[in-house]
């Protein structure tokens, strides 16, 4: 498999590994199989963090808010227990929050605001480590996960609503509060997020080792989600055989003949020719199938090698340093949703937070919110590989900040570019939610179709068709942010009939981001526009091309 295809450096030094050769099963066993997966004893990937190829949409919230608040947000001496056994930089916060909330003059006031902003991260730091650890209290965690540090900062009523936000993942969709991303950091559930590398000298074995086993295991997890995904596609076929055979093995009695059954009606004549080519599907199937297997043995013995290398050389990375590096990789995020000109201060206070309990960016409301997304734009999340086309949701990190806007941090891993999930920011604290999500999205939609196009997303894919019209309309600045403005048109308004695009704009989006075929159909009564563009899809039908 091309995406198997060991780097150069990699297949270089496995030669030099002593290791047991990988044998070649001839059936297939999961059990075997998954022997080192994360989701060996269960039959499908075991949390948030593994991909399922299988799953078609996110799950429908039915509960917004737990229905019971929990005390913690009353207790009196909450925020002492915040603040209580860290280092020097709580006394500093402390101070620096005191007389930003006395002082009186304007001025004065907005110096301590700003050096209350470095403080705050700073402080937050060390709670971001214990709780990458897991060693953390519930108010120091709810402090990192909302940024309360104090409650009376807050209204009563809104005091109500965060106690009332529900805790744990129920849903198993892939997102997280900061305080849960940070604990899946450090206990190795995901890697760390991609940041500008530093070459490491030639003599750091350890470092080039990790690096290397980084490559190997996403190799791996890529091998064993295209396997879970063919396995899958292999029993569908199955049962439409099973169907079929069920089928035609249904007969009535002849009439005025004890015992004997009639002739095949015209229906299973039919159903029985059938049958050919979904046999000829699933011996191509399962032969894939056999191909992948193979794959998923020699990439689990170049991880088995390559760990056992790292451990001889003293080791990689520790969860530690992997939790602060992404700590500071939040903060980075963090500023990223606010912008320049935003609202960076990270304390949540009743001076700038005014969202309504469906507005606030919680787990459950950003989930409903890309389910929407997904019943318009149905490939928004979807990435294709070969001639498959697999669903892939992101990473979601909820971050605690004022920011408008969502961004992709990265499209996907680097060293798993076909099965892995990319990484979006939300911030909780918008003015529109559902437009800070859009954003992100929309970011997600450029950044892979760019990076799928490589060289060509000028002239190639959606990139390529997008900058195209861009130039040709002679527009300056980025043309990104152009693409994510006309991206909240075609969701917010062309979706409703609302003609406010380009028409060559319209053209690229309906062509590579197409609408649910129920919108489609709902459109194309509406104008002559939309009767257009569908009557390009059936010419692509027709000419397979599409």
């Amino acid at each position: 498999m091309d995406n198997l295809d060991l780097d150069p450096e990699l297949a270089a030094l496995l030669e030099d590994i002593p290791d047991t050769p990988v044998k070649k099963t001839p059936s297939i066993k999961k059990e075997s199989l998954f022997s080192s997966s994360a989701a060996a004893i269960g039959e499908g990937p075991s949390g948030p963090e593994d991909v399922d190829l299988t799953e078609s949409s996110f799950t429908k919230i039915e509960k917004f808010f737990a229905d019971k608040p929990h005390a913690i947000f009353s207790d009196p001496a909450y925020y002492k227990k915040v603040l209580g056994n860290e280092n020097e930089s709580a006394n500093r916060l402390h101070g620096l929050l005191t007389k930003f909330l006395t002082c009186q003059d304007p001025k004065d006031r907005s110096v301590y605001r700003q050096q209350l902003i470095t403080a705050y991260w700073d402080f937050m730091s060390n709670i971001a480590l214990k709780t990458g650890s897991g060693k953390v209290t519930k108010e120091k965690q709810y402090a990192l996960r909302f940024g309360l540090l104090l409650p009376t900062l807050l209204t009563d009523e809104h005091r109500l609503l965060f106690s009332k936000v529900i805790e744990e993942n129920t849903t198993r969709e892939a997102v997280y509060y900061i305080d849960e991303w940070l604990r899946a950091i450090g206990s190795g559930k995901i890697g760390p997020s991609t940041t500008d590398e530093v070459k490491s000298k030639k003599k750091d074995d350890s470092a080039r080792f990790q690096q290397l086993l980084s490559k190997a295991q996403g190799k791996l997890q890529s091998a064993e989600n295209l396997l879970r995904a063919k396995s899958e596609e292999r029993s569908r076929i199955e049962d439409v055989l099973k169907n079929s055979i069920e089928t035609i093995t249904v007969h009535d009695s002849l009439t005025g003949f004890a015992g004997v059954k009639t002739c095949y009606t015209e229906q299973q004549k039919r159903t029985l020719g059938d049958m050919g080519e979904i046999v000829r599907q699933l011996l191509s199937v399962d032969k894939e199938l056999q191909k992948l297997s193979e794959d998923y043995s020699i990439a689990e013995g170049d991880v088995r090698s390559l760990q056992q290398k790292v451990e001889d050389s003293g080791g990689g990375e520790t969860n530690a340093s992997g939790v602060s590096a992404e700590y500071d990789t939040m903060r980075q995020m963090a500023k990223m949703t606010c912008g320049r000109q935003g609202n960076h201060f990270p304390i949540l206070t009743r001076e700038y937070f005014h969202c309504s309990s469906r507005e606030i960016g919680i787990r459950e409301n950003v989930i409903e919110t890309l389910r929407w997304i997904e019943s318009i734009d149905t490939e928004a999340y979807c990435r294709q590989y070969k001639s498959q086309l697999n669903r892939i949701p992101p990473f979601v990190i909820l971050i605690p900040s004022y920011g408008d806007y969502g961004f992709c941090w990265e499209p996907f891993d680097r060293y798993n570019r076909v099965t892995s999930r990319g990484r979006i920011a939300i911030p909780m604290y918008s003015k529109n939610l559902q437009i800070a999500v859009l954003t992100a999205v929309a970011d997600l939609r450029w950044q892979v179709a760019k990076e799928k196009a490589s060289y060509y997303w000028m002239e190639e894919g959606l990139t390529g068709n997008y900058y195209q019209w861009f130039q040709a309309q002679k527009l300056k600045g980025d043309v990104k942010e152009y693409f994510i403005n006309d991206y909240l048109l075609w969701m917010l308004k062309e979706s409703d009939g609302i003609q406010k695009l380009n028409k060559d704009v319209r053209a690229v989006f309906w062509r590579f981001m197409p609408f649910s075929q129920e919108i489609k159909d709902k459109l194309k009564p509406r104008a002559l526009v939309y009767q257009e563009l569908c009557q390009r899809d059936r010419n692509r039908e027709l000419s397979d091309g599409y």
